[in-house]
């Protein structure tokens, strides 16, 4: 009697939880990977990482997130992370925080993204809004599809500024194009163009944006 009675109270309590969980809903992503060390991470460079997910590190492994709204940049060594929406909540690991510009609040989630699994990495549109970057080298996130292996940048509000880069299947398998590895370096203040076969996205460099590598969440460019 006391077994069936304790089963019947684990049952009620597995059931309450999973309630829960599905009443809290998908998560929303809120950080980019822009680095990570680790052989228990479960996540990648570049991938999406949303509110409430764990991710577990251990004591040397290095964890780099980028948080879209509050631009919150943080070099997480060790310890349980739980993502946040503004910032992460570190138990048992050392948390290195600076504040980076980006695009802050400007990004948002296709309606089938937003019902994606709360295990999976999110990936996340570009708002319809221009999008201004903070450093002078862009890094291009590749469309799934490419149709053509060139990609053009043009500068709109000023003539005579064009580059052409072709696409390796090297940068093709990794969807991610750093132009700073290209020596291009965007005039500041400049508006521009960038195509790939039928695809086309328009962003403007920030009038004090930095030269060279830095937070990749600051320089990012999207194609939808």
């Amino acid at each position: 009697m006391a077994l069936r009675t304790l089963v019947t109270a684990t049952a009620a309590l597995v059931l309450a939880v999973a309630i829960e969980a599905r009443a809290q809903g998908p998560l929303v992503p809120t950080a980019l990977v822009e680095d990570v060390k680790s052989a228990t991470a479960g996540v990648q460079f570049m991938d999406y990482v949303g509110n409430r997910q764990v991710i577990q590190l251990g004591p040397q492994d290095v964890l780099v997130l980028s948080y879209l709204r509050s631009c919150e940049h943080e070099t997480i060594t060790g310890g349980m992370v739980t993502v946040g929406m503004e910032r992460s909540t570190i138990q048992g690991g050392r948390v290195v925080r600076t504040n980076v510009p980006c695009d802050g609040g400007r990004m948002r989630l296709s309606a089938q993204q937003a019902s994606q699994s709360a295990a999976a990495a999110f990936r996340l549109q570009s708002a319809d809004s221009q999008r201004t970057l903070y450093a002078r080298s862009p890094v291009v996130q590749l469309p799934r599809t490419l149709d053509d292996r060139t990609l053009v940048l043009e500068r709109t509000d000023r003539r005579g500024e064009r580059y052409r880069l072709e696409i390796n299947d090297s940068i093709a398998a990794s969807r991610f194009y750093d132009l700073a590895g290209a020596k291009v370096n965007l005039a500041r203040g400049g508006t521009y163009d960038a195509r790939i076969g039928s695809h086309k996205v328009t962003f403007r460099i920030d009038p004090k944006a930095k030269s060279g590598r830095g937070p990749v969440v600051s320089r990012l460019v999207r194609f939808q």
